[in-house]
């Protein structure tokens, strides 16, 4: 039995093989319509969701299994031991899909499940999003040995970059004023130096150099600055704000990518005038859509993986 908990866990070898066989996939739907016949998948949500739920519920449907979606709060999750509800769980379904918001809690999951267990995103990792990255970049360039700056706060979604591109070929520029402290994980920043394909800019970079750099990647990834279950949170307006001040000389305009053949992703929810602004959004929207529904595609190679 395989977790799918973050990436560093699996070598390279095996994301390849999660890319592939979503490439294979999305090639040729009917051929695999049956693969997932009479499987059942749990899907439990404790953060928000517009991409992970729709793309792993209809993924599920299109590999002829079927799923069951639970929010957090509606479960005895909130008010059980993770440790006795997930082995009831076991008992019920093939495969979990949890998008919770501590990483611990998805360990304890995947440490008593009886089943495999997918991270759907959480505070430190979010490896379905980077896997539908690189399929992307490879659907884009015909490789993965691309060069791609990202430009936002050190968070979950840049761990899960950190962990595959550089070791797949990539080479990864990170450009992060801003480090969430729930997502810092060392033994991560190691592997990714050393595998000589990552590559920590100071944030005192200067413009023109900064300017430089973009001018010379095949992609500029950005993210939201702010958690996605804080945007809107009260409580949190002030560090949002503070967030906001420091991030926006580094904002994805027309004038950072002047002179710049680089598409530009973004994993969504986008929120322009903040991290990007709304004609960059435009100029990029077949990429950043294509990248979205790719979710879709890279997660069907992982349910394809993991339960055939």
């Amino acid at each position: 039995m395989i977790h799918l908990l973050n990436l560093k866990d699996h070598d390279s070898s095996f994301i390849n093989q999660i890319l592939d066989k979503a490439s294979e996939i999305k090639r040729d739907p009917s051929k695999y319509a049956e693969v997932l016949k009479s499987k059942r998948m749990y899907m439990l949500f404790q953060k928000t969701s517009t991409r992970t739920a729709l793309s792993f519920g209809l993924g599920m449907v299109e590999l002829g299994g079927v799923y069951f979606y639970q929010n957090w709060c509606d479960s005895n999750f909130a008010i059980g031991e993770i440790q006795d509800e997930v082995r009831y769980v076991g008992r019920n379904v093939d495969i979990i899909v949890a998008r919770l918001k501590l990483n611990e809690d998805i360990n304890t999951m995947a440490k008593y499940s009886t089943v495999p267990v997918i991270n759907g995103c959480c505070n430190k990792y979010h490896p379905c999003q980077a896997l539908a990255d690189l399929l992307t970049a490879k659907e884009l360039f015909g490789t993965l040995k691309v060069k791609m700056l990202y430009i936002g706060v050190r968070n979950n979604v840049l761990n899960s970059l950190m962990e595959s591109l550089p070791r797949v070929g990539g080479h990864l520029y990170a450009l992060t004023p801003i480090i969430n402290g729930p997502s810092h994980d060392q033994e991560l920043l190691d592997m990714a130096n050393a595998t000589g394909n990552f590559t920590d800019i100071d944030s005192s970079i200067s413009r023109t150099e900064l300017k430089k750099l973009v001018a010379s990647v095949d992609i500029v990834y950005v993210d939201s600055w702010v958690d996605m279950e804080f945007f809107n949170d009260k409580s949190f307006e002030s560090l949002k704000n503070e967030r906001i001040s420091r991030m926006m000389p580094f904002q994805i305009n027309s004038d950072l990518l002047e002179g710049s053949k680089a598409i530009v992703m973004h994993d969504m929810p986008i929120h322009p005038t903040y991290e990007i602004t709304r004609d960059v959004v435009e100029k990029n929207i077949d990429v950043i859509l294509q990248q979205a529904e790719n979710r879709r595609h890279a997660q069907n190679g992982i349910l394809a993986t993991l339960l055939t």
